[in-house]
């Protein structure tokens, strides 16, 4: 008997489907008519156990326990999903052979595989393992995946990775929630101080933008513009570009901020001769945007949609689970794997059948076309999210359903386009000795961005507003009738709204402060993974650390004295983002587990002494956010914790004010402190 071990049900359904009927259906497993079986996870059936499994001792919150380390780790069964995990391992030890067929990413590898572990698998039958990557799940893809199963020793180090994880969280989110807790006890507060390795690095990014913002001081800087003429009388404009005598009156981004300097500029060149100084008109071509990956989707889905991470997150597991429409949803990639290139005919005949508005005002994509999406070497276990071959009724999705299905479906359609064609001139026309510069896009074939223009799509266009020029020749004479001054301010950074944090924790390293850090880090670096990022800015939430205002979203006092109370390392991206890459090695054979764990718990040991030797006085006079006595507990989650729902902030604080024992309030959200 072949046994085939999928993430979740609906995973295990869709296996099934496609196996010998007539089926008889268990409790917790599917059987085919050639006796193979299918059965599931639901997430993760394990997790890791709690301080006091180690030592009972631990149940008391103390600094002088801290930090716990377990010497050998435990796992233990989550109490909701024990019957489905007895049915697993009655079946894996009837089964012959076994495949993981978890979701094609770290977690999924690593939910799977502990399972196998923990059903004290022999090494016989644990080499013979096989691995099924499933990423579509309508019948045909399924088929062609049973056909292209590899072994599962390949991905043992994408599982070693995601334990890593597993682990480092635990370990670090455990002792500093400890820490903190019991060190904001001694100031007055009365809560549970919740931190995490990628939270609050996240959250210290909406702190340090919200400080910034309160602190900004405006200014004026001056720009200068010349109105020129050509012999046939045809006018433009140019924009001055200070020298470099000027850079004692420029800020550093440039910016003149003499408004006598400006003037003079102003003055000299008014009625004066111009020469066309530069000339330079080039070709040039831009091809398709990428398809998406969940970060680059959920990002301009916030932009486009106003929806959050979670919802955009909520809406693709929708469309790949339910409907069957799009291909796995929380990838990173954004590339496809050159065999997909075969199927691209039947793709685009659903795509069109089923919202044929897309290409209403373009011709038929032609599907013959290989964009630079197709690129094996840059796909490993997931690929894009891309439409399914499946035909349905866009009217039978909701509204939120229907905009990602189409949103997702116009990226991939776009593979089908050729380059947008331009020609970019640039000109240089040099007045009184004083250099004005301008540029102009002349548009030769739309291309692909056909598919973008405001008729082919309302929510937004993205053709730029192009500037035009009269013909003109290098070395030319223009006269300047004027030059024009135009008084600017300074303008404060924006608040971070879904789309722009999700965008910081995607390409982390232009957050990251330490130089040696960001030499290591790839320009793809970021906090969180595509599966996790959505579920870290909704915790924020839950905990009471972020509010939404609009589309803004800002730190409360409490998010704002956590970050003011903790060690800066622990509030800054670098530390995780070097994590973040340290993981990514593990799972390209690139790092040893070892050599990841080591340096951390050498960091651990300086982190619990510096928060025993100080007090959190920056949360002092705060009260506690407060939550619910009833928990919700989250099935699937990262780490399997419980979610809170925060109560209003009146109650949070009447509740706070009443809480007298950090450690009764803390044994309550304990299941939380490994989160990330």
């Amino acid at each position: 008997m072949i046994l085939y071990i999928a993430e979740k049900p609906s995973l295990g359904r869709a296996i099934a489907d496609v196996l010998p009927k007539p089926h008889k259906k268990g409790d917790g497993f599917i059987m085919s008519a050639n006796g193979d079986c299918v059965s599931w996870c639901i997430g993760h059936l394990l997790e890791q156990a709690e301080p006091d499994a180690y030592d009972p001792a631990y149940k008391s919150w103390q600094l002088a326990h801290l930090p716990i380390v377990p010497a050998k780790w435990k796992l233990k069964p989550k109490t909701n999903t024990r019957t489905q995990l007895s049915t697993l391992k009655k079946l894996i030890k009837q089964a012959s052979s076994l495949v993981n067929a978890g979701d094609p990413d770290r977690e999924g590898q690593l939910l799977v595989d502990e399972v196998i572990s923990h059903a004290g698998v022999k090494a016989d039958k644990l080499a013979q393992t096989q691995r099924l990557l499933i990423s579509d799940l309508n019948p045909s893809a399924v088929k062609r995946a049973l056909g292209q199963m590899r072994t599962n020793k390949e991905f043992v180090p994408l599982s070693t990775s995601a334990l890593a994880r597993s682990r480092a969280d635990w370990l670090y989110g455990m002792n500093m929630t400890r820490a903190y807790t019991i060190q904001g006890k001694k100031v007055g507060y009365q809560g549970v101080l919740s931190v995490g390795r990628v939270q609050t690095p996240v959250l210290g990014l909406v702190v340090r933008r919200d400080e910034e913002i309160a602190h900004f001081q405006p200014k004026a800087f001056y720009e200068v513009l010349a109105h020129l003429l050509t012999d046939k009388q045809q006018t433009f404009t140019a924009k001055w570009k200070p020298s470099e005598a000027c850079q004692p009156y420029m800020d550093e981004e440039g910016r003149v901020l003499a408004k006598g300097l400006a003037e003079n500029v102003v003055g000299r060149i008014a009625n004066k001769p111009g020469e066309v100084t530069k000339l330079e008109s080039k070709n040039k071509r831009q091809n398709p945007p990428l398809p998406y990956s969940l970060s680059s989707l959920q990002i301009d889905a916030a932009k486009r949609f106003g929806m959050s991470a979670k919802e955009v997150l909520d809406t693709c597991q929708s469309l790949y689970e339910r409907h069957k429409l799009i291909t796995y949803p929380r990838s990173d990639s954004r590339y496809l794997p050159a065999e997909q290139h075969g199927l691209a005919p039947q793709v685009i005949r659903a795509v069109l059948s089923n919202d044929a508005g897309l290409t209403s005002k373009a011709d038929s994509p032609n599907a013959k076309l290989k964009s630079k999406a197709w690129n094996d070497k840059k796909v490993d276990a997931h690929h894009a999210i891309i439409p399914t071959e499946k035909v349905t009724n866009l009217s039978n999705l909701s509204t939120r359903e229907a905009q990602i299905y189409s949103h997702v479906a116009r990226q991939y359609l776009a593979q089908f386009y050729p380059a947008y064609i331009y020609d970019e001139t640039v000109v240089e026309v040099t007045i009184a000795g004083g250099l004005f510069t301008t540029k102009a896009k002349v548009e030769l074939s739309l291309g692909w961005k056909v598919l973008f223009s405001k008729n082919a799509d309302k929510q937004e266009t993205e053709n730029d507003e192009l500037a035009t020029l009269p013909p003109l020749a290098k070395g030319q004479i223009l006269h300047c009738e004027r030059g024009q001054l135009l008084e600017k301010i300074t303008q404060p950074p924006k608040h971070f709204t879904d789309a722009t944090l999700l965008g910081a924790m995607t390409g982390i390293n232009r957050y990251v402060t330490n130089s040696e850090v960001k030499k290591i880090l790839k320009d793809t670096d970021g906090l969180g993974t595509e599966a996790t990022r959505a579920g870290i800015i909704e915790l924020l939430f839950n905990r009471g650390y972020l509010l939404r205002q609009g589309k803004s979203i800002i730190a409360t006092p409490v998010g704002v004295g956590l970050i003011n109370s903790l060690p800066e390392s622990a509030t800054t991206p670098d530390m995780t983002a070097l994590w973040e890459s340290s993981l990514d090695a593990i799972s390209q054979k690139q790092l040893r587990y070892d050599a990841f764990m080591e340096p951390l718990l050498t960091q651990l040991h300086q982190l619990i002494e510096q928060a025993s030797n100080q007090l959190p006085t920056a949360l002092q006079g705060i009260a506690g956010p407060g939550y619910k006595s009833k928990y919700k507990k989250s099935r699937g989650a990262a780490n399997n914790g419980y979610k809170r729902k925060a109560t209003s902030t009146k109650n949070s604080a009447a509740k706070s004010s009443t809480s007298n024992n950090a450690t009764k309030s803390a044994g309550k959200v304990k299941r939380t402190a490994g989160k990330k």
